[in-house]
């Protein structure tokens, strides 16, 4: 079941098992989606075609979503771009009979055994960035020269964003904007968070990582507003 979209969302997170799913990001070679419609953080996932496999990347499972990217072929692998994005890699992997590659820096929570890769992810034309390496948070980015995907590095979701922006730094990272993201000029941009950028992206992810120092404040007060 797709449901509508909401424009507020009630609940921080939803730890139980999905009802409904909202389509997301719709384009040529992919289509995203949100599991619980109803969440503040808005959790996104991605499917992803390239040569007629399916990549999921930070999958969240929800009641018949297998239809929803079963179009663009079978699922080749999963990809867990953080070690917070766990999720539910371990289901889809299960289901459809596929390996789970992680980036080679980070250790998600996940049951079944991961293939660790740095550089290109297989022959898919996506690159590895190193997007997030701090203490208790590593995550990576893929980039292919048009379309970039991030986990919580970027966002589109309230709690992201301040002022003009489209697209924002998550809140803990507007100090030092990632510097592995900086001088990409993507045509689409997807977060782990959120609806995807696919009009004018260069620009708004420019601005997003040009100004998020300086909409810093504007965007805590803004993250306060939507957690109260």
């Amino acid at each position: 079941y797709v449901s509508s979209a909401r424009s507020v969302r009630m609940v921080i997170r939803e730890d139980g098992p999905a009802t409904e799913y909202e389509e997301i990001d719709r384009w040529e070679h992919g289509v995203g989606w949100i599991a619980h419609p109803d969440e503040l953080m808005a959790r996104a996932s991605h499917a992803v075609e390239i040569d007629g496999d399916v990549w999921l990347i930070d999958p969240v499972d929800a009641p018949d979503v297998d239809d929803l990217f079963a179009e663009f072929g079978d699922v080749a692998g999963i990809v867990v771009l953080s070690d917070r994005h766990g999720r539910d890699a371990d289901a889809f992997a299960a289901r459809h009979d596929a390996p789970i590659y992680v980036p080679s820096f980070v250790e998600p929570e996940v049951e079944s055994a991961t293939i660790p890769f740095s550089g290109d992810l297989e022959e898919t034309g996506f690159r590895l960035l190193r997007a997030v390496d701090v203490p208790g948070w590593r995550e990576g980015a893929l980039f292919d020269g048009e379309t970039l995907v991030v986990a919580d590095a970027l966002g589109t979701v309230d709690y992201f964003l301040a002022g003009k922006e489209r697209l924002g730094v998550h809140p803990m990272l507007r100090a030092f904007p990632p510097s592995a993201l900086q001088n990409l000029r993507p045509e689409r941009v997807f977060s782990g968070h959120g609806p995807g950028i696919t009009a004018d992206a260069a620009d708004a992810f420019d601005y997003a990582l040009s100004h998020a120092r300086s909409n810093a404040p504007a965007a805590w007060l803004s993250g306060l507003r939507a957690l109260f």
